[in-house]
């Protein structure tokens, strides 16, 4: 029996996937075996010796210790893609509300309810406020093609628009889906000076984190509109003012309140609403629920931020899993120890990623020397986690 333990409400969608006479489930679990999570931070949680995967329902892992996690085998995942349609449907009405100024004036009518008169006529005097121009045939500028990056550049193009995208780890994946009319930007500079909208799709991490500081802002094109729908501290806040202020930017839209941006006439901004759909939930609580079961019962990683992806079919033999630093000769350190139990490996795979690297092993007659075979494993230099995945077939 696997422990899952959940530290937000997960949808019961994805709930169901878990197999009830495998996998007990609980908010309350002291011992888990995998934890299951949205938006709860776990950087002040002492994490139990107990967990081997953690599975977050959603893209971003910045809730998530990860560093920790991959010094003790723990693997993370994330959902990719899950929540893409209904980002991308909230960047485009962003992409509207940035050009049309239909949140101001939705604002404006409502102070007419107790004026004095015609109110038609109010409307009609008052309306000139609010122009703002049509999207089709300006150009935007996607920086980021993932999942939604590509979503937006696709929706983009088919309402009229020029679009440029810059994307220097475009996936083989994504450029499948990418439509062949989104031309491609040589730098983000390039991007910026060329484009009249400007939507930024990358993870936050030490090398994006305030990608739009005042050195980019100055390559931007004059009253240009920037959407942020990936995260807040993507954009340095200062300089975003500035630009604001000075009017390198014609308006900024976003789904990440700041204090010192509430209340400017120039900014829109919701209350990080782009994956509350419940169609959202569902689908990453889904993804989440099976990365779990998968890793769990089979050793199989998909959609991992710390560890390589990592499948092979099952063949029905014992099964174990490594995690381990990417370093030289650790393949020969493994094997070794399967070669002095004089143990037959049946099938083996290694995947590595950055400084983590992950093995599974179907392996021959091991009855009565698994626990040897874990204990030896754990000994080697540089190896994190070793475990006897399953020991027969099902």
């Amino acid at each position: 029996m696997y422990n899952i333990r959940t530290l937000n409400n997960i949808s019961e969608k994805g709930l169901n996937k878990f197999p009830k006479d495998e996998f007990e489930i609980s908010d309350r679990m002291e011992n888990p075996d995998g934890i299951l999570l949205r938006s709860f931070d776990m950087h002040q949680m002492e994490i139990p010796e107990s967990v081997k995967g953690i599975a977050r329902a959603g893209a971003g892992t910045n809730n998530i210790p990860i560093d920790e996690c991959s010094k003790r085998g723990i693997v993370v995942f994330n959902t990719p893609g899950g929540n893409a349609n209904a980002v991308k449907e909230l960047v485009i009405t962003g992409l509207l509300l940035s050009s049309r100024k239909v949140s101001q004036g939705i604002e404006w009518v409502k102070t007419l309810k107790d004026a004095e008169g015609d109110i038609s006529k109010a409307t009609e005097a008052g309306k000139k406020q609010f122009v703002g121009p049509e999207i089709q045939g300006k150009t935007l500028g996607v920086i980021g093609l993932g999942a939604i990056g590509v979503l937006v550049a696709n929706v983009a193009q088919k309402l009229g628009m020029d679009v440029i995208g810059y994307d220097p780890y475009l996936s083989i994946d994504a450029a499948w889906h990418l439509s062949s009319h989104v031309h491609k930007a040589s730098s983000m500079e390039d991007l910026v000076s060329k484009s009249d909208y400007i939507t930024i799709h990358v993870p936050l991490n030490d090398s994006t984190r305030n990608t739009f500081n005042k050195e980019l802002f100055s390559k931007v094109k004059k009253g240009a509109r920037l959407l942020n729908y990936a995260r807040g501290e993507l954009v340095e806040t200062e300089a975003l003012i500035e630009a604001l202020n000075d009017g390198t930017l014609s308006c900024y839209a976003t789904d990440f309140p700041m204090r010192e941006l509430i209340g400017m006439k120039n900014v829109i901004t919701t209350p990080h609403l782009g994956a509350s759909t419940p169609e959202s939930e569902e689908n990453c609580a889904e993804m989440a629920s099976k990365e779990l079961i998968n890793f769990l019962k089979y050793g199989i990683i998909k959609n991992s931020v710390n560890f390589p992806n990592c499948d092979v079919p099952y063949t029905g033999k014992t099964r174990i899993s490594i995690a381990n630093r990417n370093v030289p000769n650790m393949i020969g350190s493994i094997t070794a120890v399967f070669a002095k139990e004089n143990l037959n490996i049946d099938n083996m795979i290694n995947k590595s990623k950055g400084m983590w690297a992950y093995t599974l092993i179907d392996t021959d007659n091991i009855d009565g020397k698994a626990e040897s075979v874990i204990e030896e494993l754990k000994k080697i230099d540089g190896v994190v986690s070793a475990r006897v995945v399953i020991k027969e077939a099902e």
